[in-house]
């Protein structure tokens, strides 16, 4: 650690571990209330689980005016989660303790795993879940392989929708906001039969005005117009059996996203075409919020396989669209054995449909674009059987299975190669995934205080690639399509004592496990049949739970110390053919990432109740060399990590009162986040000064309805949420939602 990042590090511990002895401050009424999370695959108190976990209930979710899952980042320390624009129906970029992937290509694996009502979504586009319905949500900080398996190095975000009732009810919201929005959206929960209940939802957005202007073409970019329809059925024939089936479509169809050239002088496109921004802090336009793309889509060659070149004068100018469709079906069925024993089957389907045209370039000349329509599928079954006894022995153990496939038909229209021309560049990735494992976590109670933890999951992972391209002659055409098999024991040691009924420490060792796999963007046959190797995170972990004021203050910490061993890297590295641009996939770097977290949440008043956190850390490669295939050595060691902060940080209060025969209450949140990388090269104009980010919302609620006006990011932050550097061409980036506000009107029903 350096010296001054130590220096902070425990200034920062000292003060705010000092927050719990200040009882003075506490009203005797107000008592927090009891949060359940499902964090080890079975309900217990968070207060009772030994792991860093952040989460909110129902009531908390909705006083967030929560659009998608960027909404949810301020309930964690160490959390950051962007939309990288790179993508239709949200690209995520989820990173946890400075962990996390943020490419638009599929045969990346999530760091980070987002699991919705106990199916893991294993793609980043699509993975930034609506804020409909939400019943919780769970943040799980570090290494999650035990239970939840693969892919979660980061750590593992879980959502729970809410249940069938089996009573008439149910609500209707609506909302208008600026940038010419508006929603709707409505749950109604039926009983069929005594053990039959259903629940129907939809949800529409229509945002019509998007939030860049273009200034090439006139009017603005950015608009998104999305549906949903839902249906759930519970069925109990038995008080120890039950069924649960729940079926999604979702409908996407908006602009393309917007990515600013933030070009430099050390890139061609300023050099040679004059597409320089005016400063490192703005891109070419001179303004965050402003777009200079113009599009322009060549027609499709006689020969998917086959170079196609059309002449510049051919291009017209057309709007830059996209959509993503997606439909989930999951099947849940629970058997309650006994009191002792529980058996849970969980199967889940996911899949999706995107077409988009990209100007990656962001000039009035298309200089670089992509068509890229994909499609992708994935399929899962878990078995699980529960045993709790109330005694000293209480474990899960289980078996998963995941097979999934994607394809994407990318054409890259180069227009900078050769004067006049435009050179369109087919590429076809075809790739498939099975997985499978078997998993056990097991508590076994020493003492009445002191609880030992042991668990692992044996993972098996196998992958086949096929690519397809005008980069390969027919001669290179495979005989045999690459595939590759990896395996991997992930392990958890942990330890929990109980100093008292409200105070609890911990100490926990885990390992996290990403897969392997073929990069999906290459520039030659032998980039396509070179597989890169799985990478693993070691997490050593102590934390304290706690609560004081007779529930009326709950204090937890953390403090952890990762290493990353075979850490994998994507390189953007220069091309002398094609695209004049490649992405190598290579495991060339050790890391070391260390760091506190503290959360705090209290009534300091019967009204006044405060929520806050705060992460520290501290992360950097002990190594890292890359050979390339001339034998040219680049030592990256001294980078940044991507989206790792030194400190984030939220203070989030609420103040309720009785007006007028209703309830109101003002909600203000501030969230900080600090200085840090979007691009893996640490290129000055991608990078993030200090963000101050504020949401202010003032409601109202009588009988069955409730008022809301709401605002977000009240100073109009304009930091970005990605930024790449494309191989001494140019760099781009993605800039954060600008400030807006609304008014809301939310009505409930019936039970």
């Amino acid at each position: 650690m350096k010296p001054q990042k130590k220096r902070m590090f425990v200034g920062v511990a000292t003060a705010l571990m000092a927050l719990p002895v200040a009882p003075a401050l506490f009203a005797q009424q107000g008592v927090l209330e009891e949060i359940t999370v499902t964090a080890r695959k079975r309900e217990e108190s968070m207060q009772d689980v030994g792991l860093a976990v952040s989460a909110l209930g129902q009531t908390d979710l909705d006083r967030q005016f929560v659009r998608d899952l960027q909404d949810l980042a301020n309930i964690s320390p160490n959390t950051i989660i962007d939309d990288t624009n790179q993508g239709p129906g949200g690209v995520a970029a989820i990173y946890i303790r400075g962990v996390g992937v943020a490419d638009v290509e599929k045969n990346f694996d999530p760091a980070v795993g987002v699991v919705v009502d106990g199916v893991f979504i294993g793609a980043n586009a699509g993975s930034l879940l609506r804020g409909i319905d939400l019943a919780r949500v769970e943040i799980l900080r570090g290494p999650q392989g035990t239970l939840f398996g693969r892919n979660t190095v980061g750590g593992t975000i879980n959502i729970e929708r809410t249940r069938p009732t089996g009573e008439l009810g149910g609500r209707v919201r609506a909302g208008v906001e600026n940038y010419d929005t508006y929603y709707l959206d409505g749950i109604l929960n039926v009983g069929i039969t005594d053990t039959l209940a259903a629940k129907f939802s939809a949800a529409t957005r229509d945002q019509r005005e998007g939030y860049y202007d273009n200034d090439f073409l006139g009017g603005d970019q950015g608009a998104v117009d999305y549906q949903s329809y839902g249906a759930n059925f519970l069925w109990e024939p038995t008080d120890n059996l039950e069924f649960e089936y729940t079926y999604q479509t979702e409908e996407t169809d908006q602009d393309m996203p917007v990515l600013l050239n933030t070009g430099q002088s050390r890139h061609v496109f300023c050099q040679g075409y004059g597409y320089c921004s005016p400063s490192t802090d703005k891109p070419i336009s001179g303004d965050r919020r402003e777009n200079l793309a113009a599009g322009g889509a060549p027609p499709p060659p006689p020969n998917a396989l086959e170079t196609n070149v059309t002449p510049v004068s051919a291009i017209e100018p057309n709007d830059l669209g996209a959509t993503f469709d997606a439909d989930t079906h999951i099947l849940q069925a629970g058997w309650s054995v006994n009191d002792d024993f529980r058996f849970d089957y969980i199967y889940g389907s996911w899949e999706s449909e995107e077409t988009i045209i990209s100007d990656w370039d962001g000039t009035p000349e298309l200089l670089y674009g992509t068509t890229r329509p994909a499609d992708y599928e994935q399929q899962s079954h878990e078995l699980r059987l529960t045993y709790d006894a109330g005694e000293a022995l209480s474990f899960v153990l289980g078996a998963y299975y995941w097979e999934s496939e994607y394809e994407i038909r990318m054409r890259s229209w180069i227009g900078f190669a050769t004067p006049g021309v435009i050179v369109d560049i087919p590429q076809t990735t075809q790739q498939e995934t099975e997985s499978k494992a078997i998993f056990f976590e097991g508590d076994y109670r020493l003492t009445d205080q002191l609880v030992l933890t042991l668990g692992g999951r044996y993972t098996e992972d196998e992958k086949l690639s096929k690519q397809f391209g005008a980069v390969y002659t027919v001669n290179d055409q495979f005989s045999s399509h690459p595939s590759a098999k990896w395996d991997e024991f992930t392990p958890k040691v942990g330890m929990r004592y109980h100093i008292d009924d409200d105070t609890m420490v911990y100490g926990t060792y885990s390992i996290g496990y990403r897969a392997g796999g073929f990069n999906g963007r290459v520039a030659s046959v032998e980039e396509a049949r070179q597989p890169y190797d799985p990478e693993t995170l070691e997490n050593y972990e102590v934390g304290l739970k706690s609560q004081f004021m007779d529930n009326r203050l709950r204090f937890n910490a953390a403090a952890f110390y990762m290493k990353y061993e075979d850490k994998q890297e994507e390189l953007q590295l220069p091309s002398a053919s094609g695209t004049g641009q490649k992405t190598v996939v290579v495991n060339p770097s050790t890391a070391t990432i260390q760091g506190l977290e503290l959360e705090l949440q209290a009534y300091l008043s019967e009204n006044l109740n405060v929520r806050a956190n705060l992460g520290y850390l501290d992360s950097g490669y002990d190594d890292f060399v890359f050979v390339d295939s001339e034998g040219s050595v680049t030592d990256f060691s001294d980078l940044e990590f991507r989206r790792a902060p030194d400190l984030t940080g939220t203070l989030d209060a609420t103040y309720e009162f009785d007006v007028a025969g209703g309830q109101a209450w003002v909600r203000g949140s501030y969230r900080y986040l600090g200085e840090h990388e979007t691009s893996f090269t640490n290129v000055e104009e991608l990078s993030n000064d200090t963000q101050h980010l504020f949401d202010l919302s003032l409601n109202y609620s009588i009988n069955n309805l409730q008022f809301s006006l709401f605002g977000r990011n009240l100073t109009d932050e304009d930091g970005y949420t990605h930024g790449y550097d494309v191989a001494g061409l140019w760099s781009y980036a993605a800039t954060r939602s600008p400030r807006t506000y609304g008014l809301e009107v939310m009505y409930n029903f019936g039970d």
